[in-house]
């Protein structure tokens, strides 16, 4: 499983004087907004305790056990950090990066978890949400929400099968969150 680096200061000062590539950031993912695509995807992770899973989701180890290469201004999840995340071992080098900020972070009795919006140069504008809930028979479950647009041409003319990668990638962050949670 690949690490998070942790970007220079003058990359991560770069990244945090960018706007969000949307308007009204913080608990927008999952909900409906006119010209936005909105979808979910939920796995219980059976087996795993709220804090190993919350210890995995903000360490960073949904994206880098789903494959991407982060590279952030911090190397845990908190409201403002800033991050490149690249496909691959190569972020910032090879593989083209997707920058985003932390835009919220939930940190509730029986709730953890966070939220980022897109930053120029993201193929996509809008936000997602990776939430832990404790279930009542002491399970967990740990959602995927998205709320987003196609923001770079590729997406744009990829359409559905950008979105397919997207449903695709979601499912990529619920199982490397439960194996790293194990």
């Amino acid at each position: 499983m690949s690490r998070v680096r942790v970007l220079g200061a003058d990359r991560a000062a770069a990244l945090s004087a960018l706007p969000l590539t949307y308007d009204g950031p913080g608990r927008l993912a999952g909900t409906s907004r006119p010209g936005f695509h909105t979808f979910s995807r939920s796995l219980v992770l059976d087996g795993v305790s709220m804090e190993a899973a919350a210890e995995a989701l903000l360490g960073w180890r949904a994206h880098t056990g789903a494959g991407l290469a982060v590279r952030a201004s911090a190397p845990r999840v908190d409201e403002g950090v800033v991050a490149e995340l690249g496909l691959g071992l190569t972020a910032g080098r090879v593989a083209p990066v997707a920058p985003v900020r932390v835009v919220d972070v939930v940190d509730e009795p029986g709730r953890r978890g966070f939220a980022y919006g897109t930053l120029p140069g993201h193929p996509e504008d809008g936000e997602e949400s990776f939430v832990l809930e404790a279930l009542p028979d002491g399970r967990v479950r740990f959602t995927v929400a998205a709320t987003s647009r196609p923001a770079s041409w590729p997406a744009r003319v990829g359409g559905p099968v950008a979105r397919a990668a997207q449903h695709w990638m979601a499912g990529r962050y619920l199982r490397a969150c439960r194996d790293a949670a194990r």
